[in-house]
């Protein structure tokens, strides 16, 4: 978009100014850019700047927009009322940038709620404003009228301090007929101008010339500057000194000391004598800070440094020199000397920190602008290119925004209760060798949230008060600590109201708001209240406010404040005495009356002694009272001597600190024998009514005690019923009651007392959980014959080595059978006991001892193989095999027969596991051979007779 104003100008000019308004985005610059003509009137307009950053007019004034600019900040200004950046104060573009080709103002718009920033560029374009300016506006040439044709003479040139077109400069000399201007191309720019004679020059006729030398701008309109040439003609003197080259090029290093030699001169002249003496000089138009930085020797033409040489202010100096002799008229020679000034790491950064927004909220997000900060380095190349860094473990980071342009930014989650403020130093740092730096320090302060709510040191707090405390007293004070400052750490205290009983809480306890002291509002009585729970707040001030409870467990500790309290006995006289008739016949030791009463404290407080007062001077009493049952007897027998009627005055006191007493008045009258019925039954009668309660009480505690003892005894018959039931009615056992034992080679008998099942011989009968059959009783021998039984254990067989283990095992049994290692035999009384392996179905273990199967054998193998483990230190043979073995807690029975080496091995053999199925399935698989059924019934018959 293009906007066109027109400026009136002095005179009858007008110029027309024309104001190229360009926005460009760059990506990830955020650069907005116009354009504005130098020189240009107050209040011309620049841009509609608000309009263009997408900000509405009516929030530049909240969000307190503003515009600052690091060069010169009264040149633009913005009408907060239409958002219109324009024109303040004359702008120069020469005065601002000089000769740079490119000149612009840096503009940092900033705006708050929430910070941004914002870079605008405003280019200053040029207008034709200076004209071309000669170093002199006259000069005086000294030529000798013998100089040779083409001859050529050094002019400095004009300068413009415009650019571009406007400063691109024509020159044209007035008429003349001997001379000439040449005007070196573009490429030779560093060459001067050059008046070159054409035709020789004639003393006698022309003594003195007068030239102009006229340069013209290329701007529109066209501005100029003129140069006087007052040319003097000489004698004599024909030839000029010569340099040996024109134009001389020095690198030179900045920051060289004075008096470093840059370059020697080096001129001839052709003369001889004092016409060929040359003398060096600098230019007589050369600029005064030229020939203050540098010196020239006159004589030897060096040149050297004699001020200060800065690359960030001249970065190259052009100087004219001269060699002059001394004819008459001396002639002049030219050079040009071009120095170029070498950059050196000689400038640190600088960094500024701008629109500080402090302190930050501890709970502010990730990426919250901090801080702008901006950094300048004035070398060039490496040596002015910086990059910044951050001191390490800050929650902060640097965000490049535009150029040297930087954002501190938030990185990471404040906490204020674990860092309250933050030094941020930041170093920024050039890449030039050596490098230089400069650091910022930022203090960033946290500013507190309510995240922490008031914390108890512990949940619960015992607490221990005695009873009847006065009202308001101090009872505890409870102290909650929150972490938070200011007023999100103030904490106050209340009660968590609730119902005590009855009444509220608060009627019994209050807390001081402030310092948590928790008061007792009125005394509190341990037999109305033992335990007062109850729970206090603390809630801090934040805003929302944070609060957390603590639990007051308030033990009321009992103290004596209750006497012993008589509770109401027999018949009750005058005065609240006890009457009490008593047989003068009774003998010592006969329990009179009894004193009960009751004391409403608890522990010693209520625990009850009682005594007998005596008063002074008083016969031996023959009555005494238990000290601590309250029992009243007889000591020694009555007689006549004793009083008719006694009056015993009995001391009831407990144990507290001070103790409490009571006293109880029992009235003794003492009787005849024959008095003694119509009494007793009187007494009785008044006992029987007063004691009824007590009756009642017993009564309900015998008839409990019987119902729990019937319940229990019904219980039994029925588990003992039950286990009779699952007994089988349809086999029938062998005569005799059947034994559980099991022997070993020594006679020793083992009796199981884990199940009392009944044992029976054959297929039907059920098998106990323990049963060993001894191979050695002959058949026929029933189990009940003792005296047969008792020969077996004194003289039992030695076993057979050749002997074999036939088995009846459930279908699907894969398990073998294991030996333990510590089975142990039990002898009958007075016998030794035995160690012997016996039979567990337990999974196997690699040491112990087993009982398992040949290889192949499968569920009706009769074939098994006996190991023993290392525990048995004595590894038997085979004429020393154990012919009984005992399974604990299994159903298995093993049954061993030996038979001489020549006799065939009965086959009947076997170990079975007695189960009911087991049997079952073995009826039913022998139903069809009737044969077979008898001849396994014989077998089980000697089996039987075994035992």
């Amino acid at each position: 978009m293009f906007f066109v104003a027109m400026k009136y100008c002095h005179g009858s000019w007008c110029l027309l100014l024309s104001l190229l308004l360009f926005t460009i985005w760059e990506p990830g610059s955020a650069q907005l850019r116009y354009s504005v003509p130098e020189e240009a009137k107050h209040g011309t307009f620049v841009g509609r700047i608000a309009q263009d950053l997408g900000l509405e007019l009516t929030e530049l004034v909240p969000r307190l927009f503003r515009v600052a600019s690091k060069d010169r900040g009264d040149l633009l200004e913005v009408n907060l009322q239409n958002g219109i950046l324009f024109v303040n104060s004359r702008i120069d573009r020469e005065e601002l940038c000089g000769k740079s080709a490119e000149c612009s103002i840096h503009l940092e718009v900033i705006v708050d709620r929430p910070l941004q920033v914002f870079h605008v560029e405003v280019e200053v374009k040029d207008i034709n404003d200076n004209p071309p300016v000669f170093p002199t506006t006259q000069k005086n040439l000294f030529v000798s009228e013998t100089r040779a044709l083409d001859s050529r003479f050094s002019l400095e040139g004009a300068s413009d301090a415009d650019i571009g077109t406007n400063a691109l400069l024509t020159y044209r000399l007035s008429p003349s007929e001997y001379f000439s201007l040449e005007v070196p191309t573009t490429d030779e720019l560093v060459k001067p101008l050059e008046l070159v004679l054409k035709k020789p020059l004639d003393r006698e006729r022309d003594s003195e010339l007068h030239l102009v030398v006229k340069a013209t701008d290329g701007g529109k309109p066209e501005l100029t500057g003129t140069l006087e040439l007052h040319i003097t003609v000489l004698d004599a003197n024909d030839n000029a000194p010569a340099f040996d080259r024109a134009i001389y090029r020095v690198k030179l290093v900045e920051n060289a000391r004075n008096g470093t030699l840059v370059i020697r001169l080096n001129a001839s002249d052709l003369d001889e004598g004092s016409n060929g003496q040359i003398l060096y000089s600098f230019a007589a138009d050369i600029p005064p800070k030229t020939e203050a930085t540098f010196h020239i020797d006159p004589v030897s033409g060096e040149i050297k440094v004699n001020g200060k040489i800065d690359f960030e202010e001249t970065n190259l100096w052009k100087i004219q020199a001269e060699a002059v002799d001394e004819g008459s008229p001396p002639m002049f020679g030219h050079c040009t000397i071009l120095i170029e000034v070498l950059d050196i790491n000689d400038n640190a950064p600088k960094l500024i920190v701008t629109s500080l927004s402090l302190p930050i909220r501890e709970d502010a997000p990730v990426g919250t602008v901090i801080a702008l900060i901006s950094v300048t380095d004035p070398d060039s190349t490496v040596n002015g290119q910086v990059t910044c860094s951050l001191t390490p473990q800050v929650p902060f980071k640097l965000v490049s925004t535009f150029k040297n342009y930087y954002s501190l930014v938030l990185d990471s989650a404040l906490d204020r209760e674990t860092t309250a403020d933050f030094k941020v130093v930041v170093t920024a740092r050039d890449r030039g060798s050596p490098s230089l730096w400069d650091t910022a320090s930022v203090s960033v302060e946290v500013a507190d949230v309510n995240d922490n709510a008031p914390a108890f040191a512990q949940p619960e707090y015992t607490v221990f008060v005695k009873e009847n405390n006065p009202p308001g007293a101090h009872i505890f004070t409870v102290s909650a600590v929150d972490a938070d400052a200011q007023e999100n750490a103030l904490v106050s205290y209340s009660l968590v109201e609730r119902r005590v009983g009855e009444r509220l809480l608060s009627s019994y306890v209050s807390v001081h708001a402030e310092s948590g002291k928790v008061f007792a509002l009125q005394p509190l009585d341990h037999e109305e209240l033992e335990l007062l729970q109850f729970q206090v707040s603390a809630r801090d001030a934040g805003v929302p406010a944070l609060g957390s409870n603590v639990t007051l467990q308030v033990f009321v500790l009992d103290e004596n404040d209750n006497a012993p309290t008589l509770l109401p006995h027999g018949a009750v006289g005058a005065g609240g005495a006890v009457s009490e008739l008593v047989p003068r016949s009774v003998g010592s030791g006969h329990v009179v009356a009894k004193v009960r009463a009751v004391d409403a404290d608890s522990g010693y407080n209520a625990w009850l002694s009682y005594e007998l007062q005596f008063g002074a001077g008083s016969v031996r009493s023959p009555f005494r009272v238990g000290l601590y049952t309250g029992e009243i007897s007889i000591t020694r027998a009555l007689d006549e001597v004793d009083a008719p009627r006694q009056r015993l005055l009995v001391l009831v006191k407990d144990h507290g600190e001070p103790a409490l007493t009571a006293t109880a008045t029992v009235l003794v009258s003492l009787i005849e024998s024959n008095q003694a019925p119509k009494a007793s039954s009187r007494v009785l009668a008044g006992t029987a009514a007063s004691e009824s309660p007590v009756v009642d009480v017993n009564v309900y505690l015998i008839i409990a005690i019987c119902a729990v003892s019937s319940l229990l005894v019904l219980t039994l018959v029925l588990y003992t019923a039950l286990r009779c039931s699952a007994l089988p009615t349809e086999v029938t056992c062998g005569p005799g009651k059947p034994m559980l034992v099991c022997s070993s080679a020594v006679g020793s008998w083992s009796y199981s007392q884990q199940r009392r099942q009944r044992v029976c011989s054959g297929e039907g009968p059920p098998k106990t959980d323990l049963m060993a059959f001894s191979p050695s009783v002959p058949p026929g021998l029933g189990s009940g014959d003792s005296g047969v039984q008792q020969e077996i254990f004194e003289n039992p067989r030695q076993p057979n080595p050749d002997w074999r283990y036939s088995a009846s095992l459930r279908a699907g049994m894969h398990s073998s059978v294991h030996l333990e290692e510590a089975g142990i035999l039990r002898a009958g009384p007075g016998g030794p006991d035995q160690q012997w392996p016996t039979v567990s179905s337990a999974t196997p273990e690699p040491e112990a001892g087993e009982v398992s199967p040949p290889v192949g054998a499968g569920v009706n193998s009769n074939s098994w193989t006996f190991k023993y483990g290392p525990g048995n230190p004595k590894q038997p043979g085979p004429g020393e095999l154990p012919d009984k073995f005992i399974i604990p807690g299994s159903p298995a029975i093993i049954s061993i027969r030996q038979e001489s080496a020549n006799n065939q091995i009965d086959k009947s053999d076997f170990i079975t596991f007695g189960k009911k199925e087991e049997t079952k399935k073995k009826k039913k698989k022998k139903k069809g051979n009737k044969t077979q059924e008898k001849k396994e019934k014989g077998n089980s018959t000697t089996d039987n007779s075994d035992q």
